[in-house]
């Protein structure tokens, strides 16, 4: 392939501490505005910031989980800019000495695995809120500011808007699993920037890198990124260039537009932070988070491989959130039967979910109600095709699974007596059939079967149907 995409990723995730960086006020999203706020987050002078201990262990089991080296020095910084939301003129960062430098996560693309290395994690505080009115009016909500971020720069390892969605997929599942952000980029907890340039093989010729700010889902960040790909092959052809610039994707045209040039790191001005001295951390502090951390997703996988026995590709899908994989183990606590829920959970809840935006935290019945639908299948009192009516109900109405089937009178017919006697009936009224079926058309058998199913309104066992009109058959 002549041209090779180049792409690094930025993501600034907001961390689920109780309080902010810096302050006591309370770390929360929404709120009326202005109303978590104190001196420190709003930038008043004489204020005095103190780092939250807590954001450094979150921080640190980031970078654990990321496979980083973490420094036992801890030294912020200030990084000089002018934003109107900016309270204090600058941000309170990290510059040379992150708290977390090296690592990568491992994607699996369709040809095979692939290391995607980090530069950095490092902490700082977000910014607070612009909001621009109807009469171009720009209001600012400060409860933003001062909100503990944890910013992870990738490596330009990244080929492809596929390969990025992958390892923003990844990154999001393993931040989830530790507990340390519910990056929903809906609220803006979880916020990426694109770098992107193109290199020309043969000539060794590269396009000027552009930066695609703030994109707020998966989705834009895979369209800016081929958008931008597209543009920047054109110009290569054309023996032109593209501009340093911040760029911005626009949903609505489907395409990047410019913002503003592109500084580089010497406009920042970075000054160590005099308010909060350069410290050392403890190897006891950074032990015990390393030796607490939770069950990471791909340690999970191999896990439900070898506890549940399922194949790599359904334990890979089961374990692709934290909520997902406790779903299916709470199930299996009800029935011994892990496989028969892997399907039930891959088939049709996952599909009901996807289909409708969902997570499986917003299922409105339990693992309970889906290990008892499932053992109704099972033991033979509704048959499959009634199960997924029954959760379908489920989905709707959160209703526990023996509720709906005795509402709606769905237990399956069974006995062979009752079933005996709606068989010879249907067989007196369609002699032909019979005809049919024993001179070798094979479609007969599945005409009597579905008046058998249509007279007793789907109730029926099939199995038991099957044996008894096949016998009663012969014997005519």
């Amino acid at each position: 392939m002549r041209y090779k995409t180049i792409v690094g990723l930025e993501i600034h995730v907001e961390l689920m501490t109780d309080t902010k960086i810096f302050c006591s006020c309370t770390n929360e999203f929404g709120g009326e505005a202005n109303s978590h706020c104190c001196p420190v987050c709003l930038g008043l002078p004489g204020a005095i910031p103190i780092l939250n201990k807590r954001v450094l262990e979150y921080a640190i089991k980031a970078g654990t989980a990321f496979n980083c080296d973490i420094s036992r020095y801890i030294k912020m910084d200030r990084k000089n800019y002018f934003y109107a939301d900016l309270t204090k003129g600058y941000q309170t960062s990290q510059d040379d000495v992150p708290l977390c430098s090296g690592g990568y996560i491992e994607i699996e693309t369709e040809e095979a695995s692939k290391k995607i290395g980090l530069g950095r994690i490092h902490i700082e505080e977000d910014t607070g809120k612009s909001i621009h009115t109807e009469d171009d009016e720009t209001l600012l909500d400060y409860n933003r500011a001062g909100v503990p971020l944890i910013e992870i720069v990738s490596k330009p390892d990244i080929s492809s808007g596929e390969e990025a969605r992958l390892f923003l997929d990844k990154l999001r599942s393993t931040l989830k699993y530790i507990e340390v952000s519910d990056c929903k980029m809906e609220e803006g907890s979880l916020r990426c920037d694109v770098n992107i340039n193109v290199l020309d093989t043969e000539t060794g010729t590269r396009t000027r890198v552009s930066e695609i700010k703030n994109l707020n889902s998966f989705r834009s960040v895979v369209k800016a990124i081929e958008f931008e790909e597209e543009r920047h092959i054109k110009l290569l052809k054309e023996g032109k260039d593209t501009e340093r610039e911040t760029r911005r994707w626009d949903e609505v045209k489907n395409e990047t537009v410019v913002m503003r040039a592109k500084g580089g790191e010497s406009d920042y001005r970075y000054a160590v932070e005099g308010d909060i001295p350069p410290f050392y951390l403890e190897e006891s502090f950074i032990k015990e988070i390393q030796e607490n951390l939770p069950e990471l997703p791909h340690e999970k996988k191999e896990r439900f491989i070898l506890d549940y026995d399922l194949a790599p590709y359904d334990a890979g899908v089961l374990t692709q959130s934290r909520e997902l994989a406790d779903f299916f183990e709470d199930t299996v606590k009800y029935i011994d039967d892990a496989k028969l829920v892997s399907n039930w959970m891959m088939g049709d809840v996952l599909r009901r979910l996807n289909e409708e935006g969902l997570e499986v935290d917003s299922l409105r019945f339990t693992a309970k109600d889906l290990a008892d639908l499932i053992i109704l299948v099972k033991d033979g009192k509704i048959n499959n095709n009634t199960g997924k009516k029954v959760l379908r109900d489920m989905f709707e109405s959160g209703k526990a699974p023996d509720v709906i089937v005795k509402e709606k009178g769905l237990i399956q017919i069974s006995d062979e007596g009752q079933l005996e006697a709606i068989v010879d009936e249907v067989l007196d009224e369609n002699e032909q059939s019979i005809i049919d079926y024993k001179s070798g058309k094979d479609r007969a058998f599945g005409y009597l079967m579905g008046q058998i199913m249509k007279k007793t309104r789907g109730k029926a066992n099939p199995q038991v149907v099957n044996k008894l009109l096949m016998d009663k058959i012969k014997e005519r």
